[in-house]
């Protein structure tokens, strides 16, 4: 199955510089499968553009304007993307050169959505409904493959065809960044599809990407409103709801600043009831299902 690797960009230029390199080494193997490379800027004011102009020539350059956020960069890339597997690296990412020797072999089964590589100190993605809300834990690192709960947008391998009919990452909702891994990866799973852990595809995740230059307190305002709407988009189960209504009341009794985070949620609501309708009507599988797999 042949390969694209996509590379969302943001004032990365030392990154790209320090990293490019070794997804390249990786392209050079041909057991990888990997037939192109994209990096879409989004929008960055640093050198990005000029260094994968002039220094990375054989890596194909998709340039946002302004910045849209990290899933409308992905987005645009799977977009330009021929594969009929999509890589997502992050730009702090750097895998080995046989990373999809493992990887690649289990889409033949046609069930698979999409592989999370092993990101060393990293298993397996849970998910469980506690508290009026869906949690997120790591399994171990086994030695076997193990089904996830979601694969990162930052270190996966997805399938084009379904991402295409998932209608990608949800930019309109979800923007600038958070949950819009684990939301499409939800929504393949609601439909009846598989997202996978392979402990052999070996990557490192350095850690260094932009929006760790971000304001904290901003970032988890985001994290957290994101949380909201994608439970307000997806979890369909009547029980479910009813359980989030109060763990969102006990939540704001508890800590009356959430209600900034249920605010900003808010603003996007309109969008998120949209969306939820279109997924109680097209989930083959019930929330409960896929929480009792984790």
């Amino acid at each position: 199955m042949t390969v694209s690797v996509v590379i969302p960009n943001f004032n990365g230029e030392s990154l790209l510089a320090k990293n490019l390199p070794s997804v390249l080494a990786a392209m050079a193997n041909k057991a990888n499968e990997i037939k192109e490379i994209i990096v879409v800027d989004d929008g960055s004011w640093d050198g990005s553009v000029k260094l994968l102009r002039t220094q990375f020539q054989q890596v194909k350059r998709v340039v946002h304007k302004v910045n849209r956020g990290f899933s409308a960069a992905v987005n645009t890339g799977v977009r330009a993307s021929k594969g009929e597997l999509i890589v997502l690296l992050n730009t702090d990412v750097v895998p080995v050169k046989d990373f999809l020797v493992n990887v690649i072999p289990h889409f033949e089964n046609p069930n698979v959505f999409s592989v999370s590589v092993h990101e060393a100190g990293y298993g397996w993605a849970r998910g469980y409904f506690a508290d009026g809300y869906v949690q997120l834990g790591m399994g171990t690192e086994d030695k076997s493959t193990h089904q996830s709960f979601y694969v990162s947008g930052g270190s996966g391998v997805f399938r084009r065809k379904y991402w295409v009919t998932l209608g990608g990452m949800d930019e309109k909702l979800l923007s600038p960044f958070y949950w819009e891994d684990i939301d499409i990866c939800y929504r393949a799973a609601k439909r009846g599809l598989t997202n996978l852990w392979e402990p052999n595809s070996k990557v490192v995740h350095k850690h260094e990407s932009t929006i760790s230059k971000l304001s904290k307190s901003y970032v988890q305002r985001v994290r957290e409103r994101n949380h909201l709407l994608f439970m307000w988009k997806n979890i369909g189960s009547s029980a479910l709801t009813r359980k989030h209504v109060v763990g969102l009341f006990s939540r704001l009794l508890k800590h009356p600043g959430y209600i900034r985070v249920v605010l900003m949620a808010l603003g996007r609501l309109g969008i998120a009831v949209s969306k939820r309708r279109k997924e109680i009507k097209e989930a083959k599988v019930s929330d409960e299902t896929i929480f009792s797999r984790f």
